[in-house]
């Protein structure tokens, strides 16, 4: 960083020339070469007291100046910035660690150059700060190659000329300027809250020291040869092509792995790919506020730089790319309000029109590269400047008359407020904290006097609105926590003078006190008790005066575990086994209810604590513990938020007691029915052991005392083969009895096997085998028997008359090749490698006689819907007491045959079918022997429908002799068409006649006579056509309408209301007698099933 300061005697201005972190080595052959120049010659006035100096900034390179009002004016190169110096001498420059102003004078011209310092040199009278290289400072305002002339006040003569030490003393130390640079750059996004990208940062900043150690070398060697400014081809937004942000000549891609000519050798390689995109999303977010400048009514320019690769303090070129993108949002509703995009694009510098004047506008920057955006950048804040007010509307006409036009518009100025006598005024509906401006104009008979004098006169500001309820910001401990609130929405006027916060302790407290008061916008609210409630609400002052307060935030503080206990103590006196225990709350509850407690005991000989209690009592028994010895106890309470420490530790010693546990007995097995137990003595603790109990089961569960007495010994008789018994023996003495010793199992050794129980025939409907037939087959089931330790590995079964059988290991089995109707007598025995074991009981079984033979079926009425079937030799209808029963099946859609009767009938109706179509049906007879074979397949089709019964047709009267008969209109069956016969029988004939016959729905007859009566029916005609031929299906004629002819009178009802009439008595009729019909027909029915289910089925 390079300072410049006291430039005139008129402005003081701090000049900042701040340069790329790593600049390229400049030497004084490279500053006098023709070529590359950073100062070009100064500009000397006529009187020698002036002088101005041209300060050329090298592309990649910022200027930046800083007034007298704070705000930094920045250029960046290429660009020269006229200065002017009041007595033409150079003023002391401030330079960053590592270089060094040196001032050249080449012909009578004076440039001012900065190069990098030897280690061992240092610039005389200055110091050199060491301070970690710096960002650009935020924003970058371009210029052209050469700025225009500066204000005309910056080249006025200076009268009196002064010390020029003390012209040129400057007013901050250097460390402030150095500071000022600090303030800005903590702007920057270079804090990691993420640990996994400060770890990939160190590695990139690994290859940074290994990048500088080279520049090291570089700086040590001796100057190189002067170097040709590159072509401004290849420039691009102020860099050099192969430059980053930083001005470091990052060179190709070759040069960046190391292998071009002086590059930086890296050998790291990143190994996760999201930590680099994190630290490149770091590395966008790592963008400064815009700029704004050359602010007017309705434009105004933002300038901004590309983000800095300075990450804690260190910076990688290597990951820089030397292109952004950018997106610039602005919000004119606040800082917080709602932002639009404005720009995108890859210029680091905009201008922004059709603004509104004299309005508050936001900027933020956002950069993007290769899809990943940062984070906005802080909101550049600028306030558009004022201007004429627009070109007001057209005038419209307020009134006109013959002889006049009245005209309005909207205008602007003063504005008449009051016209009388009074000398005083109260001008009203004035906006708050605004500046009004007046003027008096006196008038008489004679005319008006001039304006007088504009005084201008503000408003009192109001009081603000309400501030915003606060809210919690980041953690709530259990001893503290931050709040933080927004501003009102409405200031009054004025700007807010402070923020008074109270608090109320519990959800429901009234009694609020003040724990703050001041301007920011959050407080650390400490020293608070844990697991309680705290209610918060916050208002604020102006100079109007104080708000109402804002609605209030509850927030609870999180609870601790308990404090310690006091140690638990003994309630009563011990006991030999068990003890009980009593304790006491803890002092401190940690804000939260005591939930249980925890009590803990160990050996006073061992430290191997176990838990003997949880739970809300204050008090427990402790049991199963040892006679005559001392056990530590010691206790902890726990709430919502776990277990509190340990309490001391107390010791308790029980009493004396029974003997100790005697030792595992020891069994051995005589034979396989009889076993030899034998046992030692135990502890007696004190007292004598009086007798013994020895437990035996077979059930280590439930053992039954099988010996009680002082031996040492007990032999056990009557076992079974190959069965594990349980055994244990007890000590007894005065003081009671001792535990039980541990179970020991035995088994006894094994032997053939038992006698099979459960013999027993299996049902036909159980097997599913489909070879067996119960005429020469018989199903046998029997249960395992016990093997008695040994496997059995087969079965020998004895059916009489010396005929036995052998079968393998399983539990049931078909004897074939048997006699019909012939009774054997079974019984059946296991085998083991022991020999073979008992026989069962014996059971008789016998053979059924041979099934019959599948009868003929036959097809004895059908329609549509429904098959009729016979079969056999019989009455229709047969007593379920038949030995024969009959299965009829049905072939389905799927090609298997159903189901559909089984019983004794001979006959059956299969309905619901489909009309025209032709179903297979096979049937089997059965008996007591079994079900026989079934029959061949045997087809039957159904024929097609005939049409429904139509409704009763409407007859509408023409005229006198002619009248239009209608009936519904029905859809085509299946394809074949629907024709309709129309039907009619006049007077008292006997008979209908046939009128129509056709697919019309309708019909008009014409020969009707006066006074006659006439009745129509009509059917529907369904007409076929399949290999027979064609064939016409008549379906049932609809009810009769009758119809009387009579002559017209128009005062009379017409005809048609006859014939309506006659329809609706007709139809009322016919309903009736269907009605009638149905309840007899469903009478009937009931009655023939009644009669089916008690005398066929039953």
């Amino acid at each position: 960083m390079f300072v410049f300061q006291s430039w005139s005697v008129i402005q003081y201005i701090n000049v900042l020339l701040i340069m790329a972190e790593h600049p390229p080595l400049l030497d004084s052959t490279q500053i006098l070469s023709s070529d590359i120049s950073l100062l070009s010659a100064p500009i000397v006035s006529a009187d020698g007291t002036q002088q101005v100096i041209l300060v050329q900034v090298n592309p990649g390179e910022a200027f930046t100046i800083r007034r007298e009002d704070g705000q930094f004016q920045c250029i960046t190169g290429p660009a020269q910035v006229p200065m002017m110096s009041p007595n033409g001498s150079v003023p002391p420059i401030y330079v960053p660690p590592g270089y060094a102003p040196q001032v050249i004078e080449d012909n009578g011209v004076r440039r001012v150059v900065v190069v990098p310092q030897a280690p061992e040199f240092h610039p005389g009278g200055h110091t050199v700060l060491h301070r970690s290289p710096h960002p650009p400072l935020p924003g970058f305002i371009p210029v052209p190659t050469m700025m225009p002339p500066p204000p005309r006040h910056m080249y006025s003569p200076v009268t009196g000329a002064g010390d020029m030490t003390t012209q040129y003393m400057p007013q901050y130390q250097s460390s402030q300027v150095y500071g000022d640079v600090d303030a800005h750059s903590t702007h920057g996004r270079s804090n990691f809250r993420d640990e996994r990208s400060s770890k990939t940062y160190e590695r990139l900043q690994k290859k940074l020291k290994d990048r500088q150690g080279t520049q090291k070398d570089k700086m040590s060697s001796p100057p190189s040869s002067p170097q040709k400014c590159p072509s401004p081809i290849n420039e691009h937004n102020g860099l050099i092509k192969g430059q980053n942000a930083s001005g470091i000549n990052t060179g190709s891609a070759k040069n960046r792995s190391g292998k071009g000519k002086g590059g930086a050798q890296v050998d790291i390689e990143i190994e996760e790919k999201d930590e680099e995109t994190k630290a490149f999303e770091a590395l966008l977010s790592n963008i400064v506020k815009p700029v704004a400048s050359d602010i007017q009514a309705r434009t105004v320019v933002l300038t901004w730089s590309p983000p800095s690769s300075l990450i804690n303090g260190e910076t990688d070129e290597s990951t820089v790319p030397e292109i952004y993108g950018y997106e610039v949002l602005i919000s004119s509703t606040g800082k917080d309000g709602k932002y639009k995009s404005v720009y995108v694009g890859e210029e680091t510098n905009i201008t922004l029109n059709d603004l509104k004047p004299a309005t508050d506008y936001h900027a933020k920057v956002q950069a993007e590269y290769n899809s990943i955006k940062g984070t906005p950048s802080e909101a550049e804040i600028f306030t558009t400047l004022s201007c004429e007010p627009d070109i007001p509307n057209p005038p419209r006409i307020a009134n006109r008359t013959k002889n006049s036009l009245t005209l309005q518009w909207k205008g602007y100025g003063f504005k008449p407020k009051y016209d009388g006598e009074d000398l005083a005024y109260t001008v009203k509906n004035l906006k708050r904290s605004t500046k009004y401006k007046f003027k008096v104009i006196a008038y008489n008979s004679e005319g008006k006097s001039n304006p007088s004098e504009v005084v201008e006169f503000t408003t009192c500001p109001d009081k603000p609105g309400i501030p915003a309820k606060p809210s919690v910001k980041g953690k709530i401990h259990s001893h503290s926590f931050k709040i933080t609130w927004d501003p009102p929405k409405d200031n009054g006027g004025a700007a807010i003078n402070k923020y008074i916060v109270e608090m109320a302790e519990g959800s429901n407290g009234n009694k609020w006190d003040m724990i703050y008061s001041g301007a920011t916008r959050e407080h650390l609210c400490d020293r608070l008790n844990p697991g309680s409630f705290y209610r918060l609400r916050v208002y604020c002052i102006n100079d109007g005066g104080q708000s109402a307060v804002s609605e209030s935030l509850l927030v609870q503080t999180p609870a601790v575990p308990p404090g310690p206990c006091l140690p638990p103590r003994l309630q009563g006196r011990p006991k030999a086994k068990e003890i009980q225990l009593r304790w006491g709350p803890p002092l401190v509850d940690g804000g939260s209810p005591i939930s249980c407690y925890s009590v803990e005991m160990s050996p006073i000989e061992k430290d191997e604590p176990r838990e003997v209690y949880q739970g809300f009592e204050v008090e427990c028994t402790v049991s199963s513990l040892l006679p005559g010895k001392t056990y530590s106890f010691r206790l902890r309470a726990a709430n919502k938020m776990g277990f509190g420490p340990f309490s001391e530790k107390c010791d308790v010693t029980t009493a004396p007691g029974p003997p100790d546990q005697c030792k595992p007995p020891q069994v051995t097995c005589r034979s396989a029915t009889s076993a030899q137990v034998n046992w030692e003595v135990p502890l007696s603790n004190g007292t004598d052991v009086t007798e013994y109990r020895l437990e035996w089961g077979g059930v280590e569960g439930s053992m039954q005392i099988c010996y009680c007495g002082p031996g040492l010994n007990y032999e056990i008789k009557g076992l079974s083969p190959a069965t594990t018994y349980y055994c244990r023996v007890q000590a007894l003495s005065i003081m009671g009895a001792g535990p039980f010793s541990e179970v020991v199992a035995c088994v006894t050794p094994p032997s053939v096997p038992g006698i099979v129980t459960c013999l027993h025939e299996i049902s036909d409907d159980e097997i599913e085998n489909p070879h067996y037939s119960p005429s020469t087959c018989l199903a046998i089931s029997w249960e395992k028997p016990c093997d008695h330790g040994s496997e059995i590995l087969a079965y020998s079964i004895d059916f009489g008359d010396k005929q036995s059988l052998t079968v393998g290991k399983v539990t049931n089995y078909i004897i074939n090749n048997l006699q019909p109707d012939t009774t054997y007598r079974i019984r059946i025995q296991a085998l083991n490698s022991l020999g073979a074991g008992p026989f069962s009981h014996m059971i008789k079984l016998k053979t059924k006689p041979l099934p019959p033979d599948p009868p003929r079926l036959e097809c004895v009425a059908f329609s549509h819907q429904n098959l009729k079937l016979k079969w056999g030799e019989g009455t229709p209808k047969t007593l379920s007491t038949d030995s024969i029963q009959y299965h009829l099946q049905m072939e389905d859609k799927n090609g298997r045959f159903v189901s559909l009767y089984r019983g004794p009938c001979h006959t059956y109706k299969v309905q619901r079918l489909n009309e025209s179509t032709s179903y297979k049906f096979c049937i089997q007879a059965c008996n007591e022997a079994g079900e026989g074979p079934l029959s061949q397949e045997y087809i039957f089709t159904t024929p097609k429908s005939v049409p429904s019964a139509l409704k009763a047709p409407k007859i509408e009267k023409v005229n006198d002799h002619i009248c239009e008969i209608t009936w519904e209109c029905l859809q085509p069956m299946k394809g074949d068409p629907v024709i309709y016969s129309l039907q009619v029988m006049v007077g008292k004939d006997s008979e209908f006649k046939q009128i129509y016959k056709g697919p019309d729905p309708y019909f008009r007859y014409s020969s009707l006579q006066l006074n006659c009566e006439y009745r129509f029916r009509v059917c529907a005609i369904r007409q076929c056509q399949d290999s027979l031929g064609h064939q016409d299906l008549v379906g049932p004629y609809s009810t009769t309408v009758l119809f009387i002819s009579q002559r017209t009178e128009p005062p009379a009802s017409t005809n048609r209301d006859t014939v309506e009439s006659t329809r609706t008595r007709r139809a009322l009729s016919d309903e009736q007698c269907a009605a009638v019909i149905l309840v007899l027909f469903a009478f009937f029915s009931i009655l023939i099933a009644f009669i089916i289910q008690y005398f066929v089925i039953k």
